[in-house]
């Protein structure tokens, strides 16, 4: 059986053709909102006109000086490019100059971006344009409040400055919030490093189990987040669902807490795995939407196996590598940020990596990284899955083994 999966999603967006064999019980699990179709410029301009609990962008810039926008990384789809633009408009509308309108990436924890890396991100014209930073985590951050579960606030000083801040980002299912989006912009996206660790580490230690792939009422970080977002001044806010191919298919905007919850409540059902996978003995999980950070597609993964032995299949083809993350990546031999390494694999589970652009720290997410073997190729992959499997075996595909989760 031949399945045709996306990848490369910065790099060409392309297809890979994977094959298991005809005498196995293969079963295909998209996302739901796989095949939406894309927003055109006009129905994207359309809902930004629109917006959730907040007056109009142009009518909120008026008698504002600055303006800043803040802007996810490569790790996510979100298009940013095509939104900035019109959110551009809607400032030199409401009568802020160009010249007082910035960007800032929030990198949250990850490594800083090229200028090559913020033209895929935002377009050569935009960067041309306007002034476009980076958030550093360890300085230049402004104090802005304490949350009820004490997290301190410490936003980016450019960031905290601005007269108007936009943020623009994406929401899919996500392995701590339950679902991306809103308030992440600001923390962790644009926050101190020490913030984000309490938040990652004390707030979450207090109830993990509210925690995970779309489990998002009663999420203590999400509750975090939201108490985070209200202090750090975020006035506007613009998220959008993406489909298989990760085209904005869905734009809500405006108060940053009122369309999350909107975004949410079409997410839960637009990134669930419809069917679910059930009594798998093989998951195909393919990283794409996010390649550089591939132990998310592992942990859907074996979610998919509901705790029984068997074998885990990740292709994670991403020519830039493993995403740098200061918080949770090595930083030499045996050590590295303050929650790392962030997974270890479990008894019984077998899991393979399909990386055509590997590095010796590709896999030190997780903890007994040995457990994992690596392959260059769909037919390496393909050789050993036929070695340990046989006849009748059954194996689930999951094109986008990121962003889409399994409703409980």
């Amino acid at each position: 059986m031949k399945v045709d999966l996306p990848e490369l999603l910065w790099y060409g967006n392309t297809t890979l053709t994977i094959d298991l064999p005809d005498d196995w019980d293969v079963t295909l699990h998209p996302m739901r909102g796989a095949s939406s179709p894309p927003l055109s410029t006009d129905e994207m301009k359309q809902a930004l006109a629109l917006p959730w609990g907040s007056p109009r962008l142009s009518e909120l810039a008026r008698g504002r000086q600055t303006a800043v926008i803040v802007f996810d990384d490569i790790t996510r789809p979100t298009r940013v490019g095509e939104i900035a633009e019109l959110v551009i408009e809607e400032l030199i509308a409401g009568g802020i100059d160009e010249e007082e309108i910035t960007f800032v990436c929030a990198l949250g924890n990850h490594g800083a971006h090229t200028s090559h890396e913020l033209r895929m991100k935002l377009s050569p014209e935009i960067l041309e344009r306007f002034r476009v930073f980076n958030h550093n985590a360890y300085e230049h951050c402004v104090f802005m409040g304490e949350t009820s579960r004490g997290t301190k606030v410490l936003i980016n000083r450019e960031v905290a400055g601005a007269d108007l801040k936009i943020g623009i980002g994406c929401v899919t299912a996500h392995a701590n919030t339950g679902f991306s989006g809103g308030g992440k912009i600001m923390l962790p996206g644009v926050a101190h490093i020490d913030s984000a660790a309490y938040y990652h580490i004390q707030v979450h230690g207090t109830a993990p189990e509210t925690c995970g792939l779309g489990r998002f009422d009663d999420n203590v970080m999400e509750a975090d987040i939201r108490e985070a977002v209200v202090l750090s001044g975020l006035d506007f806010k613009v998220d959008v669902l993406v489909n298989g191919r990760g085209e904005t298919t869905a734009l809500y905007c405006g108060d940053v807490l009122a369309q999350h919850d909107r975004a949410v409540a079409e997410a839960r059902g637009f990134y669930a795995l419809d069917p679910p996978p059930e009594h798998r003995d093989v998951i195909v999980s393919n990283a794409f939407i996010k390649a550089n950070e591939l132990f998310i597609a592992v942990a859907l993964g074996d979610q998919a196996l509901e705790g029984r032995p068997g074998t885990v299949v990740v292709i994670a083809n991403a020519p830039e590598g493993q995403i740098p993350h200061y918080f949770q990546r090595s930083f030499g031999r045996d050590y590295g940020g303050r929650h790392y390494p962030i997974a270890r694999i479990r008894e019984g589970l077998e899991v393979i990596l399909v990386a055509p652009h590997y590095d010796r720290t590709f896999t030190d997410w997780i903890e007994n990284r040995e457990a994992i073997t690596r392959v260059a190729s769909w037919e390496e992959a393909r050789r050993l899955l036929e070695a340990l499997y046989g006849p009748g075996t059954r194996a689930g595909v999951i094109p986008n083994g990121t962003i889409s989760y399994i409703r409980k």
